[in-house]
């Protein structure tokens, strides 16, 4: 433990306190990264003074929430860790990520869309919308932008760079444009998340971020935690009059309260691109969410948003070595089932205080 702890304030100290080690039920580290409570308007410009939901647990608001600075990797105990310089962890269904981070402890969870969301918005509103491995170990737009690559395969006969180690790319990989700040949230693997889903097209949401509660938040299919939000924001049981849900019409993500095309395949476009359906007005909590555009049209780095309205969709985000221009914070994937397991998918984990 003693050697624990010297790593500890090492990190803590080289970072200004950007980042910290958090220690689990076990007594083993994770490198996190403090994210402090912040209201809707200081993340999107015109929005309330309400606090961000990813800042309260069970109707207590909390002073910050916990953010694995690194992709996660598993130990040989089943539990996530976030640590340097490692080949992230894949091939992992949803439940299968989950259980890696509540193994952790209490306060330990998969990290939910509202911490995601959170952090999202903070990148764009402060100008630092992080790049990454999203071309082959490499940055589309700043092709000399590297990592370091954990991971090659064959493609038709010809070796490429995939996974790059957590961590090894330059600043502009972090979310704040520092060595400090979160990293790969741009390509390198999808992450699974928390807290939130699609179900036969209506957006379901664990209320706030009791996706944080961990292994006492049930997310099952059949949980009675999931909730639909209605077309004024308020929240609803699943399956009410007027709730918000995706549907796909000229080429575009429509958010709507009515589906009029449900097909079993993925579709979708730029996250900037998304409509509304006529005499909706999207609710401030789809705004905070990433769920529809806070500024329609506006500049959100190409990133994608991706949808299938039938069955249920347990969302992926960031995008992956692959995905070029469509990756980055605002990548939101809704296409698969919580069986997926595949090696493009990986997870975070994240804690709050209890």
């Amino acid at each position: 433990m003693a050697n624990y702890d010297q790593f500890a304030a090492a990190v803590k100290e080289l970072s200004g306190g950007k980042n910290v080690v958090l220690l689990d039920d076990v007594g083993l580290p994770s490198v996190m990264v403090p994210i402090n409570k912040c209201k809707n308007s200081d993340l999107v410009s015109g929005l309330s003074q309400n606090i961000h939901p990813a800042f309260r647990v069970n109707t207590v608001e909390k002073p910050c929430f916990y953010f694995s600075k690194y992709e996660n990797i598993t130990g040989d105990n089943g539990r996530a860790y976030s640590l340097a310089h490692r080949d992230p962890r894949v091939y992992v269904t949803f439940d299968q990520a989950k259980a890696a981070c509540d193994a952790k402890g209490a306060g330990f969870h998969l990290t939910s869309l509202a911490e995601w969301a959170a952090v999202a918005l903070w990148c764009r509103k402060n100008g630092t919308m992080p790049r990454g491995n999203n071309n082959y170990g490499a940055d589309h737009g700043y092709p000399h932008e590297r990592g370091q690559v954990s991971y090659k395969y064959t493609d038709s006969g010809t070796e490429r760079d995939g996974r790059t180690f957590t961590g090894s790319g330059p600043a502009t990989w972090g979310h704040d444009w520092t060595q400090f700040g979160i990293q790969d949230m741009n390509g390198n693997v999808w992450e699974w998340l928390s807290g939130m889903r699609l179900k036969d097209g209506e957006i379901q949401i664990i209320v706030d971020n009791n996706a944080a509660m961990g292994a006492d938040c049930d997310h099952s299919d059949t949980s009675t935690l999931w909730k639909a939000i209605k077309n004024d924001g308020s929240i609803v049981a699943p399956g009410s009059a007027a709730t918000l849900k995706y549907d796909f019409v000229s080429g575009h993500i429509q958010l709507t309260t009515g589906i009029t095309s449900a097909v079993d395949q993925g579709r979708g476009g730029e996250y900037k691109d998304m409509t509304l359906a006529s005499g909706l007005t999207a609710p401030e909590l789809a705004k905070v969410l990433i769920l529809y555009p806070d500024e329609p049209a506006g500049n959100y780095g190409g990133d994608y948003h991706w949808m299938n309205n039938v069955g249920e969709r347990l969302p992926v985000v960031g995008g992956d070595w692959l995905d070029a221009a469509r990756a980055g914070v605002f990548y939101l994937y809704l296409r698969d089932p919580r069986s997926l397991s595949n090696p493009y998918v990986g997870f975070r984990s994240a804690f709050v205080e209890l």
